[in-house]
């Protein structure tokens, strides 16, 4: 197979994955299948009950085509690296701020951390005694406690 038909190939599942990342990191909770399903699902209820290889292409990659217009017509690694980049650490900024974000205003302010803190605090301090035990601790993979109190996380050196 010549060099450049590789590089097609590649290219056209990588855009295949950039595509149903971004819709699914949309619609967080549906895997990627279940995002792709969901993209053509509607396009097959907007036409009629079938799906022609244009509706599937825009379907499929609309996010990644308005990135190459957006570019020149041209995508470089780089650029695409970037974006990749910024959806997953948005995605992550999201979880974030949704696990500490006591007040659902989509915001993190130091008492959230706080208040997070304190909640993790008191479920790891079983006996209630205002301090967490080596035997309060969860154990992790092997059966052993996570921090022995020294400085060890409990893996011997292991990984």
């Amino acid at each position: 197979m010549r060099k450049t038909t590789r590089l097609a190939l590649v290219f056209a599942a990588l855009a295949g994955a950039v595509g149903t990342a971004a819709y699914a990191d949309e619609h967080s909770g549906a895997g990627p299948r279940d995002g792709m399903m969901m993209r053509l699902g509607k396009v097959i209820k907007d036409n009629d009950g079938t799906i022609t290889f244009d509706q599937f292409s825009d379907a499929m990659n609309a996010r990644l085509k308005k990135m190459v217009a957006d570019n020149g017509g041209k995508l470089t690694v780089a650029q695409l690296a970037e974006a990749l980049e910024k959806a997953r650490f948005e995605q992550m900024a999201r979880r974030i701020i949704a696990r500490y974000d006591t007040k659902g205003d989509g915001t993190l302010t130091a008492d959230d951390i706080t208040s997070r803190q304190k909640k993790v605090f008191a479920m790891l301090d079983r006996d209630n005694d205002g301090k967490i035990e080596k035997n309060e601790l969860p154990k992790g993979p092997g059966g052993h406690r996570q921090w022995d109190g020294e400085g060890n996380d409990g893996t011997d050196g292991m990984q």
